[in-house]
């Protein structure tokens, strides 16, 4: 990708300084919403708005929770039981060893957080209650961490698809496999922030607010249940699959600063558990057939997403032997030596996954129901960013591979959704 391109990436400058200020505001904006303004997504005549900026206030409460949470996902990045494999190969045809601990790490940080809790030491309700000063420690946090990850690609020689400016630099990345110490052998930032710290914060988010509902009302909804454990499953899931990470755009493609960052560290935990946050005090009676197809419709999602994910780990890492469907997988080469999987889901859409996705952030809003737009702003979200990246690796891969990548859309000619986009 030329530098002249990449500078339009996200709207340019003036794109990337707005979204670098606005999203904090927004993540904020979630949180007024569905605690101080009813569930509603424009402010009412009952809005706490005093009462909301109170909440946003840093406390050294939040500073705690939030220093200890990471110090823990550190310890246990670094020394839990799991095994190292190695990453997709660099530019330089290296690769860097990643260790896979993610399912063990989340069962200890559930006990750890358990015993935590009996103890007296911390409540699980405390999460609910610091929610507004945890976004104000978290986003101060990624801000440090920003200019830290900038300052490291520039002076380890990391820096790649620069456009000279700071903002621009700022909200992709100067580096792009960001190591403590730098090499090899050390801690990879961008890995254990993609992994760790917000997906792990998320579900105990979800479990905090359900033991808040649980301790207002004196039981737990279904519709809170639901979510709780769609939520969870996945989760589950990605750690137990957490080998297939290594080939995401994220980790292979994207240089790591402040966007990055921030979806990882606070808009994933803090907007992601908005399904649960609000179900606490908006209680329904769900009827079992309309939870019936809410669970059909995410576990149908869940396995669109697994398996067509899959297909592509498993050729990537084998494509000569690797059979999809009963039968040899079938790919076009590049003139680079890139072999592009024709075979299975990837024959059917050139991100079929995508749609498993869109099937799982809809199950995830369902059991809302209706009476408010604000728990559905994930799914719409969710596949507004899912067509945009879409057409952000069309434009990466038609650069990379030029006629070849032509030759292979003439083949697979639809784009996510096969027979509508």
């Amino acid at each position: 990708m030329t530098e002249e391109k990449q500078k339009l990436e996200f709207g340019g400058v003036p794109g990337n300084l707005a979204m670098i200020i606005g999203l904090p505001i927004f993540t904020a904006y979630l949180f007024f919403a569905v605690r101080f303004n009813d569930g509603e997504v424009l402010p009412g005549p009952y809005a706490l708005w005093g009462r909301f900026f109170e909440a946003m206030i840093p406390t050294g409460r939040a500073a705690i929770i939030y220093g200890v949470w990471l110090l823990l996902q550190v310890l246990l990045q670094k020394y839990a039981a799991g095994r190292t494999v190695l990453g997709a190969p660099l530019p330089d045809g290296s690769r860097l060893p990643y260790r896979m601990n993610g399912f063990f790490s989340l069962i200890v940080t559930f006990v750890v957080v358990g015993l935590l809790h009996w103890s007296g030491l911390f409540s699980i309700a405390e999460l609910y209650t610091e929610f507004g000063a945890l976004i104000s420690v978290m986003t101060i946090f990624v801000f440090i961490f920003s200019i830290y990850l900038y300052r490291y690609g520039k002076q380890h020689g990391q820096a790649r698809h620069l456009s000279g400016s700071f903002i621009h630099d700022f909200w992709m990345g100067t580096g792009h496999n960001p190591r403590i110490p730098p090499g090899p052998d050390g801690f990879d930032l961008k890995l254990f922030c993609e992994a760790r710290p917000g997906l792990i914060f998320w579900v105990l988010l979800n479990t905090s607010f359900a033991y808040v509902q649980y301790q207002v009302y004196g039981f737990v909804s279904t519709s809170m249940i639901l979510v709780w454990v769609f939520q969870m499953f996945y989760i589950l899931d990605y750690f137990w699959n957490e080998e297939a990470i290594l080939t995401t755009m994220d980790i292979k493609h994207e240089n790591f600063g402040y966007m990055l960052a921030f979806g990882d560290l606070v808009w994933v935990p803090m907007t992601y558990s908005l399904q649960a946050h609000y179900l606490i005090d908006n209680v329904h009676t769900l009827p079992w057939w309309g939870a019936v197809i809410i669970v059909g419709i995410n576990f149908l999602g869940l396995y669109i997403f697994r398996a067509v994910n899959l297909q592509k780990h498993k050729f990537r890492r084998d494509p000569e032997n690797v059979r999809i469907w009963g039968k040899k997988a079938e790919y076009l080469e590049t003139s680079q030596g890139n072999k592009l999987l024709l075979s299975g889901f990837w024959g059917w859409s050139r991100h079929f996954n995508y749609v498993g996705d869109i099937l799982m952030a809809l199950s995830w809003s369902l059991p809302c129901l209706f009476e408010s737009a604000l728990p559905y702003f994930y799914p719409i979200y969710f596949a507004i960013l899912l067509i945009h990246r879409e057409r952000r690796d069309h434009k990466f891969c038609s650069t990379k591979y030029g006629a070849d990548w032509d030759r292979y859309c003439e083949k697979v000619r639809w784009r996510i959704i096969p027979g509508v986009y």
